[in-house]
């Protein structure tokens, strides 16, 4: 992937969201209108973290290159150079696959 001219701010994430599942475990080839929208996607961006009461950021527990699950109706949907991207704040991220 070409480096993305996105900084998100605070303690916010960049996701560039999975490939909707095409056919089921069966083989079943779905529709558009029946694929989920997906909650997996690869970190692309991270922002500075968090500001604190202290004067210091936050230390994020995500990195770019990360594969994380969030919510399904988490975050804004974007589009940077034609690609469908995600910005959440790392509240929003459920998990890291590790």
């Amino acid at each position: 992937m070409a480096k993305l001219n996105l900084r998100p701010l605070d303690d916010r994430v960049v996701v560039q969201p999975s490939e909707a599942e095409e056919t089921t475990a069966g083989g079943i080839v779905l529709p558009d209108s029946a694929k989920e929208k997906p909650q997996r996607g690869t970190v692309v961006a991270v922002g500075p973290g968090r500001l604190l009461d202290s004067g210091n950021r936050g230390e994020m527990t995500v990195s770019i290159g990360d594969t994380v699950i969030y919510g399904k109706y988490g975050g804004s949907d974007i589009e940077v150079d034609g690609q469908e991207m995600k910005i959440l704040r790392e509240s929003d991220i459920l998990a890291k696959l590790l």
